[in-house]
């Protein structure tokens, strides 16, 4: 039985990965298979295959390939970066993988230092000044280049002079920008956390990018791997899939580039019956954070699944829950949080598969939110 059509508009979710990155791995899988801590050939096929991985991610991050630590996605990273912090400057605005270790240092009674959202999707940057004041030695400030459910950027420089004039350190969550857009919104920061799955390469391995002389606290203990900074097997074979998806990151950020008239068409077409977060601020070309005032997002996205049309409500790190956006409730309001569909398009993306989602959409609205298993 032949499978089902998709449309696949979840890209911030999960990218597929390339043609490209799945023959890299599928050759590697016949010589880097081994450990790459082992000292006989195997592990120094493997190993040889990591280090020439790390040092693609090196150049692409503008970093020496000694101060890129390999972990287990974006979410490792994220916490890799944050541990030992002896304060932390965030916002609602971030991934679950900052603020819910922004929630820990709170209930440890750790300095935690919330810093207001403006309703167009930004960091309030005077808030983030006035947290600043008297910040203790130590302190990181933690901000994603690219908001995961809005795709609105931050003001990256401002939020680099201001931490730098304080004294402290900025860890950037570049998850949702690299490979989307050019180095100029993303390359700031003491640390720098990456995912391969985002730009097209396997899921199960992330960096962490820091500066010279910076050591991070390990947040696992066992091994010596990753200078003992994330101890555990490397596997070699998803840094070369990595790599390789790394290699088409210009190529990538141009396709992501091409398709605004796209999202524009979207937000058009919906302007009668959906709001959009975030649409006064510089956002990524790619996504749609859609406002249906009255309805439930969670509902439509059920409504489009019946239909082959994914998208999602949100995060897909909190997928599942009951509670709305956080991201939207620091912008606005509840209401407006549990009222969202996040459409995030990707490379493949079509005008006809944009066009289909509207006329999806338009059938499940005329009909109600509520999903219908006859549709």
């Amino acid at each position: 039985m032949a499978a089902a059509r998709e449309l696949y508009l979840d890209w911030n979710a999960t990218t597929p990965p390339h043609p490209l990155v799945l023959e890299a791995m599928h050759a590697a899988r016949t010589f880097a298979w081994g450990n790459p801590a082992s000292v006989h050939a195997a592990g120094r096929r493997a190993r040889a295959a990591l280090d020439d991985a790390r040092a693609e991610l090196a150049t692409l991050l503008e970093r020496d390939p000694r101060d890129i630590v390999f972990t287990g996605g974006g979410t490792e990273a994220n916490n890799l970066a944050l541990a030992g912090a002896t304060a932390l400057v965030t916002s609602r605005l971030e991934h679950p993988s900052v603020t819910r270790v922004a929630e820990a240092y709170v209930a440890r009674g750790l300095d935690v230092r919330w810093v207001a959202a403006r309703p167009n999707g930004q960091l309030d940057l005077v808030a983030l000044e006035r947290a600043l004041v008297a910040a203790p030695a130590g302190s990181v400030v933690a901000v994603a280049a690219v908001n995961h459910e809005t795709g609105v950027i931050q003001p990256l420089r401002e939020v680099s002079e201001l931490t730098r004039s304080a004294g402290a350190r900025l860890h950037v969550d570049a998850v949702q920008a690299v490979g989307r857009l050019p180095k100029a919104a993303w390359l700031f920061g003491d640390t720098l956390a990456v995912a391969a799955h985002k730009l097209r390469g396997p899921k199960g391995i992330g960096a962490l990018a820091t500066r010279p002389a910076l050591v991070p606290q390990p947040v696992l203990l066992g091994g010596s791997q990753e200078r003992g900074l994330r101890p555990g097997t490397v596997d070699a074979v998803a840094a070369v899939g990595f790599a390789a998806a790394v290699r088409r990151v210009n190529e990538s950020v141009a396709r992501y580039a091409s398709l605004a008239p796209l999202r524009d068409s979207i937000e058009r077409a919906l302007g009668t019956v959906a709001g959009v977060n975030g649409h006064e601020a510089s956002r990524a070309h790619h996504v749609s954070s859609l406002v249906f005032e009255g309805r439930r997002g969670d509902e439509l996205v059920a409504a489009l699944d019946l239909e082959g049309i994914r998208v999602s409500a949100g995060s897909a790190c909190t997928a599942g829950t009951s509670e709305p956006s956080a991201v939207i409730t620091a912008m606005h309001d509840r209401a407006r949080a549990l009222a969202t569909v996040r459409v995030s398009l990707g490379e493949d993306t079509t005008e006809a598969e944009v066009t289909e989602f509207v006329e999806g959409l338009a059938r499940i609205l005329s009909r109600g939110a509520q999903p219908s298993r006859g549709a």
